[in-house]
């Protein structure tokens, strides 16, 4: 491991840079109120009114559905779980984890919404907590709305329906919420997923484990913390620089918040484990599945480029670097791939969490 931590800092023209313009990390207002909060203990230990226990999955809309299923099974041998309709439900790591890929052309390419689970899934009740909140029954799910669909047979459910929620936060970014047991498929719960899935063509280059996180740009760093905070009493355990990092579950998973006023209400990027992470041979992967490496760089210019960033000790990483991996896919998608051990917080993997000490001394 120090061998490639060493070779990751000769690279040629290398020059250790942060992504803080890009991220908005330091965006001046609502911060003091953040910085508030990371000390608040949800009401003394109290359960929180929907306890999360990880992230489930996300779905993607593309330019064309075929060609991604293609690229995204070439690249990381992902199986198919479950069909819901003409959307492509891929498994990550063992499950019931997935990323769906919707099946109708959009020329919006994004990631259109991510998925919690909680334990116990009861639409009904869930509803009514959201409501208690703010978030109203609208049938939409736009800014603090919430909608169920009842996904049935055409569409890979069950016959009676399988109910599947869905609300908009302060910012307008989708969140469902399912049973911790939902793979995508059919069942009261989604739970019913092929008992066989179906193979992909290869067995893929990069073997994904499970997702870790989601950044999402906001248009208010402080309202968006207390809303998850009172919703699901996510901690925040570790800052990268002045940004919190909200644990989801019990795990290493979490949510990122940048203020990024002119661009809130955007899942920026997802991020997913592997084994054996290290860059220059994932950069090797990447290199010879035809992305173009543009070694550190702030940021991706267009489809099919990946890059490094060096999180230093002023973003709460380590002294000469966490490196952290992103790519964009055919359609300019932004993915970031870490160790499993990736908490995001120092060390050179990122694994040192557990603190909720403002590394930068100053307010969040």
């Amino acid at each position: 491991m120090k061998t490639a931590n060493q070779s990751l800092q000769n690279m040629r023209g290398i020059r250790r840079r942060t992504v803080l313009q890009s991220l908005g990390i330091l965006a001046a207002s609502g911060h003091g109120a953040v910085a508030g909060l990371c000390n608040q203990a949800f009401a003394q230990g109290s359960p929180p009114p929907i306890p999360v226990v990880g992230i489930n999955h996300m779905t993607l809309a593309v330019a064309d559905p075929s060609a991604s299923v293609a690229w995204y099974q070439g690249l990381f041998g992902m199986p198919v779980a479950a069909r819901q309709g003409n959307t492509v439900v891929l498994r990550v790591g063992d499950g019931p984890q997935f990323m769906a890929i919707g099946g109708n052309p959009s020329n919006n390419p994004r990631i259109t919404h991510y998925c919690l689970a909680v334990e116990n899934f009861d639409e009904r009740r869930l509803v009514q907590i959201l409501a208690e909140h703010g978030v109203a029954a609208t049938g939409g799910s736009g800014a603090m709305e919430s909608r169920v669909r009842m996904r049935g047979e055409e569409a890979g459910g069950a016959s009676s329906g399988t109910p599947e929620l869905y609300f908009g936060d302060p910012d307008g970014i989708v969140v469902q919420l399912q049973d911790s047991t939902y793979c995508g498929g059919a069942g009261r719960l989604g739970e019913d997923c092929l008992e066989v899935p179906e193979a992909a063509p290869t067995p893929g280059l990069i073997s994904l484990r499970e997702f870790n996180h989601f950044t999402l740009f906001v248009s208010d760093a402080a309202r968006s913390v207390q809303f998850y905070q009172d919703l699901f009493g996510m901690p925040i355990d570790t800052y990268q620089g002045a940004m919190p990092i909200l644990r989801v579950g019990p795990g290493r998973e979490f949510l990122a918040m940048p203020e990024v006023s002119p661009l809130a209400g955007r899942i920026h990027h997802a991020s997913l484990n592997v084994a054996d992470f290290n860059v220059e041979r994932i950069f090797s992967i990447l290199e010879s599945y035809g992305l173009t490496i543009l070694g550190e760089a702030g940021g991706a210019n267009g489809p099919l480029q990946a890059y490094v960033t060096l999180r230093g000790a002023e973003r709460g990483g380590a002294a000469e670097g966490t490196p952290e991996l992103y790519f964009t896919d055919p359609d300019g998608i932004l993915l970031q791939l870490q160790d499993l051990r990736y908490c995001g917080g120092a060390g050179y993997f990122g694994e040192q969490c557990g603190t909720v000490e403002n590394p930068t001394g100053r307010n969040a």
